[in-house]
């Protein structure tokens, strides 16, 4: 009898190895190493000769004899949704949905199943983790009602398979993609092969059939979507559910889209009913605003195609200790030790025996350069206890050498402040002209971090 042979595989880069490694040679990566059974050669030989068999063979074509023409979408009744999508669910994609657990991501996709449904359009959700009974509690709670969605408990691909091509959906669920299986591969559900080779089917089916699929992903404890990083490659479209345990609002985050922009997000609001979308994103974030208190800053963001301002705060207190920590929630830690280095060298603030806490309310994450003078605003407001002007919105990237660079799409985030209410704008110099102004709001352009705290303060 043939020995059974077994090889070894990096959960998060999917590398082989032939014996157990505490480090991941490929991502260096701890404890990621999994043992899977190793298929024999007549096995590979007999999988690649039923690929071949299966596929078309397709030629070359010329690139200007390839005719295109405008992807069909299909408009759901959450226009945050159909944002961060590009525009609506493409027919034939396949989207990732990732998020840690109770976020919400069966709730975001079950109120989608209705909104489809309710149009004529058959979906069929599948869950690997959840029976039937518990799907049918859900929607009751969500107002989920319709005729033209299918519940199928089931884990086996292939009997997937078969009931999308006896039922021929216009949309498939498959939540989640860690318990689905091929029977023909030896290994377990959620390992590297089976993720890896049941994302593959389940694109083939979406692309052959013109089926949009939607598949829930687990996380890691760091956030990242379990299994190999080559499922995040293999996809259309991934989407980040992200948002606070102890915050109502949820953020659904394009990470990577084929059909429309990256970084693109969509607000909603977690009730008992179900998620209700938010239009108006910065008046939730700045709607707990404090007046007349130092070290808080609002700045204009833009995230994917649409501006948002935000709240920084900023607390500075001594230390008698020889190093003063610094803390940053909602904002790269680096981005934070950067500014006060810059304020110590080009302002001569001694921020050495001060202890940093920089914060972006509301639970959103800001990761543009824009956040930078608005950062500075705020320590400066409350290293010399002074506040800032409760009028004033902060525009600026700072530069190593104390400068105030331009950035971008700055008449957006003028028109986004003005409506909100805001009387002035600090931006950087380099971007006055070029654009009309809207009427009630002044703009202010600086070029140095030294003219920025002048004009801040009055100085």
């Amino acid at each position: 009898m043939a020995k059974v042979k077994t090889t070894f595989f990096c959960q998060e880069c999917g590398m082989e190895s032939i014996k157990w490694v505490g480090k991941c040679p490929g991502c260096g990566q701890w404890n990621k190493m999994v043992e899977e059974l190793k298929p024999t050669k007549a096995q590979q030989l007999q999988e690649r000769r039923g690929f071949v068999a299966s596929e078309t063979m397709a030629r070359p074509s010329r690139l200007h004899e390839i005719e295109t023409k405008e992807e069909a979408r299909i408009q759901t009744s959450m226009s945050e949704l159909n944002r961060v999508l590009g525009g609506g669910i493409v027919k034939g994609s396949l989207v990732l949905c990732g998020g840690e657990p109770g976020i919400g991501k069966s709730t975001l996709l079950l109120q989608t199943a209705q909104d489809l449904a309710v149009k004529s359009i058959s979906v069929l959700y599948v869950t690997g983790e959840e029976s039937p009974r518990q799907i049918k509690l859900r929607a009751e709670r969500l107002g989920v009602t319709s005729s033209e969605l299918f519940i199928y408990a089931e884990t086996d691909l292939n009997l997937i398979e078969g009931q999308i091509q006896q039922l021929k959906p216009q949309f498939v669920i498959i939540d989640s993609i860690q318990t689905i299986h091929m029977p023909e591969i030896t290994s377990a559900p959620g390992s590297v092969s089976q993720v890896r080779e049941c994302t593959a089917q389940l694109m083939k089916l979406a692309k052959l059939g013109g089926i949009s699929i939607f598949i829930v992903g687990h996380v890691t404890k760091e956030g990242n979507i379990a299994g190999p990083r080559l499922l995040e490659h293999m996809v259309d479209t991934v989407l980040y559910f992200e948002g606070e345990r102890h915050h109502t609002y949820r953020i659904l985050r394009a990470v990577k889209n084929r059909f429309g922009s990256t970084n693109e997000i969509g607000i909603f609001d977690m009730k008992e009913e179900g998620l209700d979308e938010v239009i108006n994103a910065s008046e939730v974030f700045l709607e707990d605003r404090t007046h007349g208190l130092p070290g808080t800053a609002i700045m204009a963001s833009i995230e994917g195609t649409r501006p948002i301002l935000v709240e920084i705060q900023s607390l500075l207190t001594p230390t008698s200790f020889g190093n003063p920590k610094r803390m940053a929630s909602g904002i790269d830690y680096n981005r934070i030790s950067l500014i006060l280095a810059v304020l110590e060298k080009r302002m001569g603030f001694f921020l050495q025996n001060q202890d940093t806490y920089v914060k972006v309310t509301g639970g959103v994450k800001v990761d543009e350069p824009a956040v930078d003078l608005a950062i500075v605003a705020s320590i400066v407001s409350s290293y010399k206890d002074k506040m800032t002007q409760s009028g004033d919105v902060y525009i600026g990237e700072v530069g190593l050498t104390g400068e105030i660079r331009r950035v971008t799409r700055v008449e957006e985030r003028i028109k986004e402040s003005k409506k909100l209410g805001f009387t002035r704008a600090i931006i950087p110099k380099k971007n006055l002209g070029g654009w009309t102004v809207p009427k009630g709001i002044e703009v202010l352009g600086v070029g140095t971090i030294s003219d920025a705290i002048k004009v801040m303060f009055k100085e």
